[in-house]
């Protein structure tokens, strides 16, 4: 057994999460060490209020475009400047709270399996009854046990798996962790999801617009991907691409098409929508299947954002919804 894999380092990242930072690094102290915060341009002082409870704070150029995977990849840097190049790196969001006993979960999961490069248990919704958002995020984040081709942003991974793959995609803005979990798996690795609380999430979402706008960073997401990885055997994220447009743009084309030439007959078109609602309604329930497929107008936005940029050259920047 690797006799650094009892090390365990942590990685938060974020931007103006005020009251929600402190809670990360506050559940973190003791846990893992050392404690690296890396800040996305905030203004609200979350720097200096980290640095107060111990973490070692990084500043990302304010002149390059953020994301999520350059905030990553600049902490696994520090830990590598510092000489921490073997172990274990807990990343965390800086609008989580890391659940007692995790850490010490995760680890003992990783020193009994060598091939483990990641693992993640259960993100669960802080406060799910402030909306219906939050809620649709809670349903989100409820994946199955056991081996996984993704886990998400919180998660505890081996820093020397993470070397050998070149760690996250710097210019993607969303979807950098399961593109990074595809490299691994390639590369003979495995990730699984364990039956065990990990963090509480704060999503913060109360207005549709924050909730449209994370739908389509998603379908951005799910292009890049397919862009990226979708000609391999793997045809990664495919399915999303396809789906989003179908309901998201297709089928809308279709009807205005059919208005112009068919008139009110026209609308039978839109009878698919509440037909499909009503389908999924029986598995996931009446508001989920119904945000579910509102999804696609705005996941085939951002689809068809990400593929209009390629063609012009233009990348997008940071999609944010709080």
């Amino acid at each position: 057994m690797n006799k650094h894999v009892h090390s365990v380092a942590a990685v938060v990242i974020g931007r103006n999460e005020g009251e929600r930072l402190t809670r990360c690094l506050t559940s973190l102290r003791g846990r893992a060490d050392p404690i690296i915060y890396v800040d996305s341009g905030s203004t609200d002082g979350s720097a200096e209020n980290a640095t107060k409870l111990g973490a070692k704070v990084v500043m990302l150029d304010t002149t390059i475009p953020f994301t999520a995977a350059r905030a990553r990849n600049a902490g696994l840097r520090h830990l590598t400047d510092s000489g921490l190049d073997q172990g274990l790196v807990q990343f965390v969001d800086g609008d989580c709270e890391v659940e007692p006993g995790w850490i010490d979960i995760a680890r003992d999961a990783l020193a009994s399996d060598p091939q483990l490069a990641i693992v993640a248990g259960r993100r669960r919704e802080r406060f799910p009854e402030a909306s219906v958002y939050n809620r649709l995020c809670d349903a989100e984040w409820d994946t199955p046990i056991g081996p996984a081709e993704a886990v998400g942003g919180d998660m505890m991974a081996r820093l020397d798996a993470l070397a050998a793959i070149g760690g996250f995609r710097d210019d993607m803005i969303a979807g950098e962790e399961p593109e990074m979990c595809l490299r691994l798996a390639r590369a003979g690795w495995r990730i699984a999801r364990l039956d065990a609380p990990m963090t509480l999430h704060d999503a913060d979402i109360h207005r549709f617009g924050q909730w449209w706008r994370r739908a389509r960073r998603a379908g951005h997401a799910f292009a890049e991907g397919n862009w990226l990885h979708g000609s391999k055997t793997e045809a990664f994220w495919q399915h999303e691409v396809r789906r989003a447009i179908l309901w998201g743009a297709v089928i809308p084309l279709i009807f205005l098409v059919a208005a112009i030439f068919q008139g009110a007959w026209a609308l039978l078109i839109l009878l698919v929508y509440p037909f499909q609602i009503a389908r999924l309604a029986g598995r996931l329930g009446w508001s989920r299947s119904l945000f579910l497929t509102l999804a696609k107008f705005p996941e085939a936005q951002g689809i068809i954002e990400f593929y209009l940029r390629q063609l012009i050259g233009r990348k997008r920047r940071l999609i944010e919804y709080k």
